[in-house]
């Protein structure tokens, strides 16, 4: 069996067009796995097999590769960088150990990169920094050094330096060999040559390298004596040093290059292979209890010696089947096995297992912990499952995902195609769990939900290409909520008697405003058994049931506190079903009361714009509603940092674009709720009740 150590498993993650793709194709060109490096900007990567990726040369699903360097096997993950596609980074990095950083010469850390990165230090994965794209205009390394301190308030360990900038870029210093990489112009990345550091550096380069050195024996206290008393430590201690800092997110090792012109990137596999962590370094994934969802306290040790545990990251469906892409933690997985789901508790049978070269296959008959690996036909396995020894049972840890933010009605153009639709988007949401779908019960509709206006309409693409499917697509809808804004008690009696057993609940409530994000709450306080303790729970049900669908428009109600302080009860007529009738009745009486109000969806909205058109942008989001919390001048343009109501950003990009002549960029994320102001509340509840009389 293979050596744990020699593993490492890392994701490749940056903002849109920071150059991931680029810098996975030549890993795999360097790792030896294909031959002609394909171009994004041509449609040809190998990790961006979709149609719709070739086409608008960005990444939307997570490809896994394998390959090797150096007697050490890579499992990479290249992730997209669009904010609507962050649960395919979130996924990536709860199956990772080790992460490369990919950030633009030019472009520095943009917003996206700053939600990635925040993400991995959630996920506590150690990574190492490429700074790609040098020879393009306007790239500046110590620029975006400095913007990694600045935004991300990390610790970059600069390990090469380059050599000439922008067209002039040739190779690039070693920092901790003191050696210079130079490249030739026939643009191959095996075509390089050692050489002594250009006479013009020196200074620098010995100026980074105390720097360096200083950085790394603050690891090892013995050592960082010997160093104060001008002892040198040896190249095997300060790379010891390193691997132990870069683990426990101290600092993070950052290297400068080119992905496109192949300069600089063994230097990155170097590091990868020298100073990421292998499966058995990182903490191991915790285990949880599948009632609570809260930690047992035990963890899934990395040992193939262990019962099998492995989670179920993600599920493509492409030319050859439905594929469940798994990290298995511990244990071993061979061809033919049982094992248990224990989110279902049904057990499956592994049947083909294949190891992923992106767009290619390799099968293979068994995997062990550290493994990353695809299976082809698995029946009911979800993202996040856990799959573990039917003897063994347990639960990882899982996935949490964002809700969407953002809905459009669809029907299918032709009457025969509501079937096909319907399978069709069956699997999508299997794939994407921040994709979901629902039917309005009264209009029939289909509505599909996702995390933002380019989402959808690449859901819409791949329903329309990949399953010939044609759509009729609404307006985008947002999710509003409802809410109330006092406290009030009341009572309410149900009864019905007329021949026969009758039914007979009352309740005497308390309803309130509950804390924000806190959902619906019950609690009952009534002594004396005014309303026996058996009936409790049907009130409480009575309740919940109605928070689906509000008084004001029909939207589901947050945030609401019920008490149950009194009541009375029959002795033959009463029954659970008319306590839980009792408190519908109840909801309805008492919400109009209780001065319902409507909440609307508020997103997170970071822009970047060009200096020269700050105050058309901040004009506009004021315009929209937004309030502007925060704005950053970088070497680029400036930052603005706002809480924008999402109703007012349908089609934000197009009109970004026009104010700032195509150069400005945006990213939202879903953030809170918050009340409507009334004349948008009366425009929304009239278009809702419009709606329902048309239905």
């Amino acid at each position: 069996m293979a050596d744990l150590s020699k593993y490492r498993n890392i994701g490749i993650f940056a903002h849109v067009d920071a150059g991931k793709t680029t810098t996975t194709e030549r890993i795999l060109k360097l790792t030896g796995k294909i031959h002609k490096s394909g171009e994004t900007h041509d449609g040809e990567s190998t990790t961006d097999f979709m149609e719709q990726e070739a086409e608008r040369g960005i990444t939307i699903q997570s490809a896994a590769v394998t390959c090797e360097w150096k007697g050490h096997r890579l499992n990479v993950i290249d992730t997209p960088g669009h904010v609507d596609f962050t649960v395919e980074v979130y996924r990536s990095l709860k199956v990772l150990d080790g992460g490369v950083g990919v950030f633009c010469g030019s472009g520095g850390v943009e917003p996206q990169s700053e939600t990635n990165w925040r993400y991995a230090n959630e996920s506590e994965v150690a990574r190492v920094i490429f700074v790609n794209k040098l020879d393009r205009m306007g790239a500046d390394f110590y620029r975006v050094v400095d913007q990694v301190k600045k935004v991300l308030g990390a610790n970059p360990l600069v390990m090469t330096l380059p050599i000439g900038i922008e067209d002039q870029f040739i190779g690039v210093v070693d920092v901790l060999e003191k050696k210079a990489y130079v490249w030739d112009e026939t643009g191959l990345p095996e075509n390089y040559e050692v050489q002594d550091v250009p006479a013009d550096m020196v200074d620098k380069v010995d100026e980074y390298h105390e720097m360096l050195v200083e950085s790394a024996v603050e690891q090892d206290e013995d050592l960082m004596m010997a160093y104060m008393e001008g002892e040198e430590p040896s190249l095997e201690d300060i790379k010891r040093c390193i691997r132990k800092g870069t683990r426990d997110l101290a600092f993070f090792p950052t290297y400068c290059g080119s992905a496109f012109k192949n300069k600089g990137m063994q230097l990155v596999l170097d590091a990868v292979v020298d100073y990421l962590p292998s499966p058995t370094e990182v903490d191991p994934q915790p285990l949880t209890d599948p009632e609570t969802g809260e930690p047992t306290g035990e963890v899934a040790t990395v040992s193939a010696d262990e019962p099998l545990k492995a989670l179920a990251f993600k599920i493509m469906d492409d030319r050859f089947g439905a594929l469940t892409f798994i990290r298995i933690y511990a244990g071993r997985m061979k061809k033919g096995d049982t094992v248990l789901n224990s989110a279902t508790g049904k057990t499956e049978r592994i049947g083909r297992m294949v190891e992923m070269q992106a767009d290619d296959r390799n099968e293979i008959s068994e995997a062990q912990a550290g493994d990353i690996i695809a299976v082809v036909g698995m029946k009911n396995v979800q993202t996040g499952h856990t799959l573990c020894d039917p003897k063994h049972e347990c639960t990882l840890e899982a996935m949490i995902f964002p809700d969407p933010v953002i809905s459009i009605a669809v029907a299918p153009k032709d009457k025969g195609g509501n079937e096909k639709m319907g399978i069709a988007i069956g699997k999508m949401v299997a794939e994407d769990p921040s994709f979901q779908v629902e039917t309005d019960e009264d209009s029939g509709e289909t509505i599909l939900k996702g995390m933002g206006e380019l989402h959808l309409d690449i859901k819409v693409d791949i329903l329309k290409r990949t399953y010939g499917v044609e759509l009729v697509v609404g307006q985008p809808q947002v999710a509003y909520r409802e809410t109330i804004t006092k406290e009030i008690e009341d009572s309410y009696t149900h009864k019905k008697q007329s021949g026969g057993s009758g039914q007979f609940g009352k309740i005497d409530y308390r309803i309130k405003p509950g804390e924000p994000n806190s959902g619906f709450t019950f609690t009952s306080s009534v002594v004396g058994g005014n309303v026996p303790k058996e009936f409790w729970p049907a009130v409480e049900k009575g309740f919940a049931s109605m928070m689906q669908e509000g008084v004001l428009a029909g939207f589901p109600v947050l945030d609401v506190e019920v008490e149950l302080f009194d009541g009375a009860f029959h002795a033959v007529d009463s029954s659970a079903i008319a306590f839980e009738i009792a408190a519908k009745g109840a909801f309805r009486q008492s919400i109009p009361k209780a001065g319902a109000q409507l909440l609307e969806p508020i997103m997170k909205v970071d822009v970047f714009t060009p200096e020269d058109n700050v105050g058309d942008v901040i004009g506009d989001l004021n315009r929209r509603r937004g309030m502007i919390k925060d704005q950053e001048a970088g070497a680029m343009g400036v930052r603005i940092k706002g809480d924008v109501p999402l109703s007012e950003m349908f089609g934000y990009i197009g009109h970004l674009r026009t104010i700032t002549s195509g150069r400005g960029q945006f990213s939202m994320e879903f953030s809170h709720y918050a009340p409507c102001p009334a004349n948008v509340a009366e425009t929304v509840i009239a278009a809702e009740k419009e709606k329902k009389a048309a239905k």
